[in-house]
């Protein structure tokens, strides 16, 4: 095998691992009809899976604007109770096939991008369910911090019928007697 030929594998290689993280969940369906200008702004993060890169944060919003290119710029911050500190990522988000599909790949680092996908939507856009690009992410988000009984229950009967593991859920709270404010 020539030098050309492991590059060109190489490449492959690369291209097929890039884009690997930005595939949709076998039976998970982006939202259609989907308006990004009423998705824009803050959003509070009511429950997740557990990651490493949100282990132990609260209070954890998601703020989406506009770019004059077209792409949306995510800020993502929470407050790390053990280091008593807010952590933010900084980030771009931008459409795999069209901006009326809630299909998203994100990148807070270089050309590597993952999936965020969003299959269910309030329709005042006040609350969203979003997946990764497969089972091991997910997130319920509000455009509020609190959520009501009702639709905790949607989302917990709705992501266990879609395959994912409601045990691994983490519920924040931002009612704490602690709060510390967010500004």
């Amino acid at each position: 095998m020539s030098l050309t030929q492991i590059a060109r594998y190489a490449l492959m290689g690369l291209y097929l691992f890039l884009t690997a993280c930005t595939g949709v969940p076998d039976g998970i369906e982006p939202v259609t009809a989907f308006d990004q200008s009423r998705y824009l702004g803050r959003w509070y993060e009511i429950a997740r899976l557990d990651h490493s890169f949100e282990r132990g944060l609260s209070q954890v919003t998601a703020t989406y604007r506009l770019n004059p290119d077209g792409s949306i710029a995510v800020l993502n911050r929470g407050f790390d109770v053990d280091k008593s500190e807010w952590r933010e990522a900084e980030g771009v988000a931008r459409f795999v096939q069209s901006p009326d599909i809630a299909h998203l790949k994100v990148s807070f680092f270089g050309p590597f991008y993952g999936s965020y996908i969003v299959f269910d939507l309030g329709e005042d856009y006040d609350y969203a369910f979003v997946s990764g690009f497969n089972r091991d992410y997910l997130w319920l988000l509000a455009r509020t911090p609190e959520v009501g009984s009702a639709l905790q229950d949607h989302f917990l009967e709705t992501v266990a019928e879609l395959g994912f593991d409601p045990a691994g859920l983490v519920w924040l709270n931002d009612t704490v007697s602690t709060r510390i404010d967010n500004p």
